[in-house]
């Protein structure tokens, strides 16, 4: 009798054991797709903290435009877009106009306005172009905001303090710099044109 209940004893061990291992491995798949979900879903209109993206020594300005364009062709080829564009709803990582993020807006119009191709993600179009001073804004340079602690949001400046971009309440529109939501929010400014 005794060595009928070792041999249970010893049966049932590895049983439990292999449960515990299938258990462990499926918390770790899970864990690791979770993470590239988040990764994925933040990596739209998010990017680094304002003090780890300092601009680099080596950002240049986009000087190989297709086409030449001068203040008042930017101005109307991006008013040509907010019209085309205007309420087209936010969807974070969006590329259509069933929706569309801000990062996703940007590429689209300097793709198909300006004939440029620009980074895809906030993160990486905070890295382009020329970093400048809000002082110094012209038509057609990019305007970046922190909208929470790590999130960050990019617009294209218009002039007369306002910019294009789209937004998570209302979608594509204009809004005003000077507002108090973007002043509050403003981060930093960079160019992409050489006009």
């Amino acid at each position: 009798m005794p060595d009928t209940l070792n041999m249970l004893n010893h049966n049932t061990i590895p049983i439990n054991t292999r449960y515990n291992n299938m258990l462990r491995r499926f918390y770790g798949i899970f864990g690791l797709i979770s993470v590239i979900i988040m990764l994925a879903v933040i990596s739209g209109c998010a990017s680094t903290s304002p003090k780890n993206a300092k601009a680099s020594k080596h950002q240049t300005a986009v000087t190989n435009t297709p086409k030449k364009l001068s203040k008042t062709n930017v101005k109307q080829l991006l008013t040509q877009q907010h019209r085309n564009w205007k309420g087209t709803p936010y969807k974070l990582g969006g590329n259509s106009k069933n929706g569309i993020d801000c990062s996703g807006f940007v590429h689209i119009t300097f793709k198909q306005r300006l004939g440029l191709n620009l980074p895809r993600t906030t993160s990486q179009l905070s890295k382009t172009g020329i970093a400048i001073n809000r002082k110094q804004l012209t038509v057609g340079d990019l305007v970046f905001f922190t909208t929470g602690f790590s999130k960050r949001h990019v617009g294209i400046y218009m002039g007369n303090h306002s910019f294009l971009h789209a937004s998570t309440s209302k979608g594509v529109m204009i809004s005003s710099m000077n507002s108090p939501y973007w002043s509050k929010h403003y981060w930093k400014s960079t160019r992409i044109l050489v006009i």
